[in-house]
């Protein structure tokens, strides 16, 4: 496997991260839609996971309220999946959001996504509990990770 990059990139960068995303998930999303949800947030990163000059996954997250940092989008490939790209996402957005003063981290998922319900435990995620989501008609689960763990 060919040397993966991770860069943290600007809100000018959101075309980049909806065409990956469309890639990646259905249905597909425009930049606006990404725009809309980043808009009059604190505290956005945008990660992007590059190997050989090209983009095959990006993060997205942002403040959820002063001490936790709401993980809201990870996207991988499909040709790179189960490389470790997905963990290095996870950990460079810990880190930034360590180094940022923020307490926990948090991610929600919904219950059929099996890759991501283990990649979550996996990174030593609890389970925080369990929300309805209207939208898709289908629980999610709440993982939280307290990140004072990850100074060690």
């Amino acid at each position: 496997m060919a040397e993966t990059k991770i860069d943290i990139l600007g809100v000018s960068d959101l075309p980049m991260v909806a065409d990956l995303y469309n890639q990646i998930y259905q249905p597909k999303q425009d930049t606006a839609f990404f725009q809309r949800r980043l808009k009059n947030r604190q505290h956005n990163l945008i990660l992007i996971a590059v190997t050989d000059g090209r983009p095959i996954g990006f993060f997205m997250g942002m403040e959820l309220k002063p001490s936790v940092f709401f993980e809201w989008l990870y996207g991988v490939l499909p040709d790179y999946r189960r490389q470790g790209i997905c963990s290095q996402l996870i950990e460079a957005a810990n880190a930034w959001a360590r180094d940022h003063d923020y307490s926990y981290t948090r991610l929600e998922c919904h219950n059929q996504h099996r890759p991501v319900l283990h990649m979550a435990i996996k990174h030593r995620y609890d389970i925080q509990g369990i929300r309805w989501d209207p939208d898709r008609h289908a629980n999610l689960v709440i993982f939280q990770k307290e990140l004072a763990e990850m100074a060690d």
